[in-house]
Parts: C-alpha cells; sequence; structure tokens
C-alpha cells in the first residue's frame, strides 16, 4: 500500500467527530478504506474548548479508522467551519503598459495581496485564497490572462484566514494523538465541491448550511468562493427557545419543533380543530395549554433572523440576489417541514434542499451515511481546484502539477 497516496480528512464538527480515509490509484479514482464517527466532546463549533477532552474523542475516532484500514496515520487533514473564519475579498493592480501579461504579473498581485492580509492582522493565518475575477483594461476574464496585450491588469482575491490560537489548540490536541496537521479545509468550501454542479458554480450559487449550534453559507461564481461567513446560530437556537418559553425540556422542544415545522400559519391555526399542543407532546413536563400558535412564533422568529443575517450578507457582496440563481440548503435544519416554501418566499428565487449527493468515491467498503464536506475535501485534496492559489491537478500518473503550485505557502 502507498501511504504517499493515503490520506486522512477529520471533521470536528459540536455533535460529531468524522474520520474518512482514503487511497487514490493510478487512474484517479478515489477509493475509501474506513470511516469512523464518535460523539464530539472538548470541541464547539470547530473550536477547541477542552483540550483533554477533544484529544480523546479524536484518538478514539482515528484509532477505530486506523483499525479498519490497516494503517498508522502520521498526517490529516482538518475540516472545520467556525464563527472566527474571516472572509476577505480584495484587489490588486498592477500597470502593463501594453506589454504582454506574464505568469509573473500574476503572481506578483498574488504575493501583494497576501502580504497585505498577512500584515493587516498578523494573529490570523490564512488557510484558502481564491482568485474569482481578473480584469485587463476594465474587461473581466475567467481565466489567468497570460500572454494577452495589455495597459492594466487588476486581480480580485478572496482571503478565508483563521485566528493562529486557534490553530495552535488544535496543533496541541493532535500532538496529542501522536499526528501532524496537513493542512485545514473549509467546510463550506468542501461541501460546495461535492453538491454543486459546474453550472452552479460557473453562474453563481449561494450554499447555506443550518447546523446544530450554527450556521454557514458560501457564495460561488465562477467557479470560485467569492464570500463565505459563519455565525452561532443553528437549528439548535430554535429547541432552547421552546424550552425557555414554554418551560419544556430540550427533548420535547426538539419533538415539537420537529412536529411544527415553519408551516403553522394563521390558516392552518383557523383549520385546526384543536389549536393547543396535544397531551403526547408532554412526556417530561405536566401537561397543559400551550398554543400552536405560540409555537410556530417562537420558530419562525428564530428562522426568520437567522434567514435576515444570510439575506443580508448576500447583498453585502454587491451581487444583491443574482448570487442565488439557486440557494441550497443543507445541514441538519435543513430537514425542518416547509423550510423551502419559507425560503423561496423570503429570498425570491429558487431553493433547493440537498441530502446525500453525488458521491465521487468508491463506497463498496464502507456506510453511504459519510457528510458531503468530507467526500468534497478528499476531491480537493487529491484534485485541486482550479481558482485556488494553488490549485492541483492529478494526472493519470499520479503526478501533481498546478499554476501557483509551491507559489504561496498557506500554513502557521
Amino acid at each position: 500500500m502507498n501511504s504517499e497516496k493515503i490520506k486522512c480528512v477529520i471533521e470536528l464538527g459540536s455533535t460529531k467527530v468524522r474520520c474518512v480515509i482514503a487511497q487514490i490509484n493510478d487512474n484517479s479514482i478515489i477509493n475509501v478504506l474506513a470511516y469512523s464517527t464518535v460523539q464530539s466532546k472538548g470541541i464547539h463549533n470547530g473550536v477547541v474548548v477542552s483540550p483533554l477532552e477533544a484529544a480523546k474523542v479524536i484518538r478514539s475516532c482515528l484509532s477505530e479508522a486506523e483499525s479498519k484500514a490497516n494503517i498508522v496515520l502520521k498526517k490529516i487533514n482538518i475540516l472545520l467551519e467556525i464563527p472566527e473564519f474571516v472572509c476577505t475579498r480584495l484587489s490588486k493592480y498592477k500597470k502593463i503598459d501594453g506589454s504582454i501579461i506574464h505568469k509573473d504579473d500574476v503572481v506578483f498581485l498574488l504575493k501583494e495581496a497576501k502580504k497585505e492580509v498577512s500584515l493587516n492582522d498578523p494573529k490570523k493565518t490564512i488557510i484558502h485564497i481564491f482568485n474569482h475575477n481578473y480584469i485587463v483594461d476594465g474587461k473581466k476574464l475567467d481565466k489567468e490572462p497570460i500572454n494577452v496585450y495589455a495597459d492594466f491588469l487588476s486581480h480580485e482575491m478572496t482571503f478565508i484566514t483563521i485566528p493562529k490560537n486557534i490553530i495552535k489548540n488544535l496543533n496541541l490536541v493532535f500532538v496529542d494523538c501522536d499526528v501532524e496537521i496537513e493542512r485545514f479545509i473549509s467546510n463550506t468550501f468542501a461541501e460546495a465541491v461535492n453538491c454543486l454542479s459546474d453550472t452552479d458554480f460557473q453562474l453563481g450559487a449561494t450554499l447555506i448550511d443550518i447546523g446544530f449550534e450554527k450556521t454557514s453559507m458560501g457564495i460561488f461564481k465562477n467557479f470560485a468562493l467569492i464570500h463565505s461567513t459563519t455565525f452561532p446560530i443553528g437549528i439548535n437556537h430554535v429547541t432552547k427557545d421552546i424550552s425557555r418559553v414554554c418551560s419544556l425540556s430540550l427533548e420535547e422542544s426538539e419533538n415539537i419543533r420537529n412536529q411544527l415545522g415553519c408551516h403553522y400559519s394563521e390558516n392552518d391555526i383557523s383549520n385546526d380543530k384543536e389549536n393547543n399542543l396535544a397531551e403526547k407532546f408532554f412526556k417530561d413536563s405536566k401537561f397543559r395549554k400551550i398554543t400552536k400558535s405560540l409555537l410556530s412564533e417562537i420558530i419562525m422568529a428564530r428562522i426568520k433572523d437567522i434567514l435576515g443575517i444570510i439575506k443580508k450578507e448576500i447583498y453585502f457582496t454587491g451581487l444583491g440576489m443574482t448570487s442565488g440563481q439557486n440557494i441550497f440548503i443543507t445541514g441538519g435544519g435543513s430537514n425542518l417541514s416547509y423550510l423551502k416554501e419559507l425560503c423561496s418566499n423570503f429570498f425570491g428565487t429558487n431553493i433547493k434542499i440537498i441530502g446525500p449527493s453525488k458521491n465521487k468515491v468508491n463506497l463498496k467498503k464502507i456506510d453511504n451515511n459519510i457528510a458531503d464536506s468530507c467526500y468534497g475535501a478528499l476531491n480537493i485534496i487529491y484534485h485541486g481546484w482550479e481558482t485556488e492559489a494553488i490549485p492541483e491537478t492529478v494526472d493519470k500518473k499520479g503526478k501533481k502539477h498546478g499554476f501557483f503550485r509551491k507559489i504561496l505557502g498557506i500554513g502557521v
């Protein structure tokens, strides 16, 4: 077994930690060798809050996957999405004065932009750089304008950064597990790679992941991530709102949330013979009259709060709803009944709820419930991505090569 072709992805979530070990063959086909998942402890929204508990959980997850694959890992890749991620969009310009644009001109702008981002906040580390527009003499181009005569070259880029202290804490945990961190990958980016079509990436799409205690969104166009944000409000906040207002247990509140969903309108209430919550929902609490209209108001208030933040972020990009010709919703919150109809009215555009999708790896040996983000991360690791500042592709001989390979370093 060629260890150089074996890669491991660990997804750090608030409820689960997942580990996937895969190998690429000579035909560039990715085969999953092992998969494991454990309940998350010591980690909240991708951030280590208890190093000892986090190390114990990660060691258990790694050990299970290693045992299944019959290998010992030395390096791993971390998949996460945290509210502390910062997305920075930046443009750099260069006078060409009628000469030909060379590769060095593009590299110069990339390096200058990276230097500016690093100097602006030295306490953060760059984990992703995306090239999403080249403007030559006022005309936008999708590809690198190499060997083109021009007077001016402008390059638009997106940087995703993470606080260095968060990386230090993660390094501390994984050193305790006897493995080295190879790279960090945005969960939103990885999920999009696996779920969105080439048309969505080209023309523009928004991916929304409503998670347990956070919501993430990414806006994509011209095969690049042009804006991303994560905020600490998720579907569990709906549960906690119901629990606090109605003095119910979290289990009862979650069951009510899942049953009512987003569809309980005034028309539903008037047509319902029994407007009060049924006694069957009171498993831990004493039965009392709680109106469905009140519960609906609680659920809708929080959901509209989440959607309102997302809508502002979409307009922040300057694209308006043109970026949302298709808005895709995933994550645990996407299962809420009638969410699609609510979002269609709220955003005024096409909404798609996505579940397990176009898995691009061989699943013959394992469970079919691996998260889409893990599949996407494996494809990014093995095949690269064309708009990343260090895009790498794998040819049929398994050799990696790319336009910006090794030009820019991404790390602490």
